[in-house]
């Protein structure tokens, strides 16, 4: 295992507790000492060791052989150089992000396309195509990018059975980009609202959050993304499109933390979210793209509106205050939560029904009940690296994989028991609905899923 913060320590109970693995055959490249009791509690060797682009290779060779798995839960070093790795060893990898070596994502001297998920998702996937089939490699399976991708299609089944359709469940990429064209769904969001509160409260100067500090003020700080869609008909005046590629995506000038977009959960409902940059926003609107990827037939737009914990929303006010240079003063909420919940799915808008949400309610007290070293947030991730870890094991030779490419009834059947409750909620909600309340607008009522949330944001 690369990295050991709050997802590390979170989801090796569940490999001691599911796989049929010793703790002496687990060993932990760590950052920093972070962590360190946890893995002396659980009896796995662990050394603080950062890997970096000088010394990643002469670190990670001797601990790979043919069948060994690496499980990457770190920040600031390379998916690709450490996918290659692995290609080389013979041995698998999942990731929950792919990430660039420390930098990567706030470098100034580089241009906004080179920081986007787009391009780090391009250059993951060309490395796939090169090296064809091979030691199983899965790109970006934790809560969201991940596990949402499973979301979404249980949730198109959901809004066909509920509308009268009765299809064969898709079983190919086609026809689950048919399905969510013929039941008209125009936009998805990944809606996320963490309503977990820790004791003490955040302090001025300080940056909290209940998953990783580094992790998140890293994608907060990487241009806005989101994968474009059919249905829109106003380009965003800083919006920009790629040139190569899937094209399934496009990226903005200003910082996703700093792109505000409407949203709904059923426990919190209407809410303003941050338009953070998403592997999932991009891989979920390619797979369901009809026709040539420069002028499709169908794509739903799809982005990430995420409403973090309140004193995350503090810090990222501090954080754009200052320019977006992170403080010294940096605190990951995990042991000192003292409740709250973590609700996270997949909004599908624009059906017959209107809109449908579809995810896990998960709070903290159940978190702890279901697994150690868990928040609520946490859970929901490692949860799903257990799901990808099984996958691989049972299909070890299919190269480079996205989310949406697994077998999206094993993901939720190894994931569910670790979700809280699941559920699905109709809603007649819209990104528009109040919008004009007191002041007037050039709104297109005749069309809500428009992405006029973020036209006018």
């Amino acid at each position: 295992m690369v990295g050991f913060g709050s997802i590390g320590q979170g989801v090796l109970p569940l490999l001691l507790r599911h796989l049929e693995i010793r703790p002496a055959q687990i060993s932990i490249l760590a950052g920093d000492e972070d962590g360190r009791a946890v893995a002396a509690e659980l009896g796995v060797e662990f050394a603080a060791t950062p890997l970096l682009p000088d010394n990643y290779r002469a670190l990670l060779a001797p601990r790979l052989a043919p069948g060994d798995f690496l499980v990457n839960v770190a920040n600031d070093v390379s998916s690709a150089a450490l996918i290659a790795v692995c290609r080389d060893r013979g041995a698998l990898y999942i990731d929950t992000c792919i990430e660039p070596w420390a930098g990567g994502y706030t470098d100034a001297s580089t241009s906004p396309r080179e920081r986007t998920n787009y391009a780090l998702r391009e250059a993951a996937l060309a490395l796939g195509r090169r090296n064809g089939r091979g030691p199983t490699a899965i790109l970006t399976h934790g809560a969201n990018p991940g596990l949402v991708s499973h979301f979404v299609k249980q949730a198109l089944l959901d809004v066909a059975a509920a509308t009268g359709a009765r299809p064969a469940v898709p079983a190919t990429r086609e026809a689950w980009a048919r399905l969510a064209r013929d039941l008209g769904v125009k936009a998805i969001h990944i809606a996320e609202r963490d309503t977990q509160v820790a004791h003490p409260r955040k302090a001025p100067g300080e940056f909290v959050n209940t998953w990783s500090v580094e992790g998140f003020v890293g994608e907060a700080c990487q241009p806005a993304e989101l994968g474009w869609g059919t249905s829109e008909r106003h380009f965003p005046p800083d919006g920009h499109r790629h040139a190569s590629g899937s094209r399934a995506a496009i990226y903005l000038d200003r910082p996703g933390a700093a792109t505000l977009v409407r949203s709904w959960t059923p426990l919190s409902g209407p809410m303003q979210a941050s338009l953070i940059t998403h592997g999932e926003s991009i891989s979920i609107a390619d797979y369901l793209t009809l026709g040539a990827p420069e002028a499709p037939e169908y794509r739903p737009t799809v982005h990430y509106a995420y409403h973090p914990c309140d004193d995350t929303v503090l810090s990222v006010g501090e954080l754009a205050a200052r320019n977006w240079e992170a403080p010294e003063r940096r605190r990951v909420l995990k042991d000192d939560l003292v409740e709250g919940v973590d609700e996270l799915g997949v909004l599908l808008m624009g059906h017959a029904r209107g809109a449908y949400w579809y995810g896990s309610r998960l709070s903290l007290d159940e978190a702890r009940r279901l697994a150690p070293h868990n928040s609520a947030t946490s859970l929901q991730v490692t949860a799903a690296v257990l799901a990808g870890i099984v996958w691989a094991l049972r299909n070890p030779q299919e190269g480079v994989v996205e989310p949406e490419q697994l077998d999206w009834q094993l993901v939720l059947e190894i994931a569910r028991p670790y979700l809280g409750r699941v559920v699905g909620v109709w809603s007649d909600w819209t990104p528009l609905s109040g919008r004009a309340r007191l002041f007037p607008e050039e709104l297109d009522a005749g069309d809500p899923w428009q992405f006029t949330n973020f036209r006018v944001s």
